[in-house]
């Protein structure tokens, strides 16, 4: 099937957008994430995360105040449960590498799925990179839907995937705790299917960081289907790759794409802050 932008690309006036693949990812330029933004550069950005799923900028040498701002003008920010925020601003998740901790093996996922209300979207800046490699890719979701065989694309419509936090999270709570945040966050039932609710374009919503399965279905089969759908995040056709620089951000669609942070930096030191806005239940 054809990897054609299926979403139009609409005139921009008040930002430069230079896409960077025919499907994902595009750099824009002209703007300062310093919550000075008009509403027109608003409902640009808007549309160009919309078109091309993560968007990128250079340079935003902002201050916090101004990422927790920035966010706030998509939607609410949450609260991450399971990992530590900024103490003066929670909704701040810190993610920190350095040669005391070495982190571990990633994959593919896109972010915390296995709540009842997914996020839409993630904003990611860069405090300290290393001098090569740490690199984050990302893939279409929709590209990957659409390069399944029509017998593949008809027998996973309809299905449904169980999300559940306690496959990453939770492992060195003890067992009160742990009770109390399945008692909180119990397991979420989302379609293997998801239509974005403002493209209107069908991608594929499953994980192998939270799903532990395909609702009602044979384990063997379950876990065979969902090898073979996780494989298509494996496609460079359906990737864009993104090198950091410091006070680079990355502001991602999670109802449209799949990350992969690559963890070939150690023992550099590597330190990045993410906001997430709220988003909603998938259909």
């Amino acid at each position: 099937m054809t990897l054609a932008q299926t979403t139009l690309q609409t005139e921009f006036e008040t930002i430069q957008v230079e896409p960077l693949s025919p499907t994902v990812g595009a750099e824009i330029r002209g703007f300062r994430m310093d919550g000075n933004v008009s509403p027109k550069q608003l409902a640009e950005i808007h549309q160009a995360l919309v078109n091309w799923k993560v968007v990128f900028f250079r340079d935003q040498n902002v201050t916090i105040e101004d990422h927790v701002a920035f966010g706030r003008l998509f939607g609410e920010l949450e609260i991450h449960p399971f990992a530590d925020g900024v103490e003066e601003h929670p909704e701040v998740l810190v993610i920190h590498h350095s040669a005391k901790s070495r982190g571990g093996q990633n994959q593919w996922h896109s972010d915390v799925t296995w709540r009842q209300e997914p996020s839409l979207g993630s904003i990611l800046r860069a405090k300290i990179v290393p001098p090569v490699s740490g690199d984050t890719l990302f893939c279409d979701m929709n590209a990957a839907y659409r390069g399944l065989d029509e017998t593949t694309r008809e027998k996973i419509d309809g299905l449904y995937a169980i999300h559940r936090f306690d496959r990453v999270f939770g492992k060195k709570l003890s067992d009160e705790k742990r009770a109390e945040m399945k008692a909180q966050y119990p397991p979420a039932r989302h379609p293997v299917v998801r239509t974005h609710p403002e493209s209107g374009l069908k991608g594929l919503y499953v994980n192998s960081s939270f799903v532990s399965h395909i609702d009602g279905m044979d384990e063997v089969e379950s876990r065979r289907l969902l090898a073979h759908l996780y494989a298509q995040t494996t496609v460079p056709e359906y990737q864009v790759r993104f090198r950091w620089r410091v006070n680079s951000v990355a502001f991602w669609d999670n109802r449209a794409v799949q990350h992969y942070a690559a963890f070939d930096f150690h023992p550099q030191e590597r330190r990045v802050e993410r906001v997430t806005i709220v988003g909603d239940r998938p259909v």
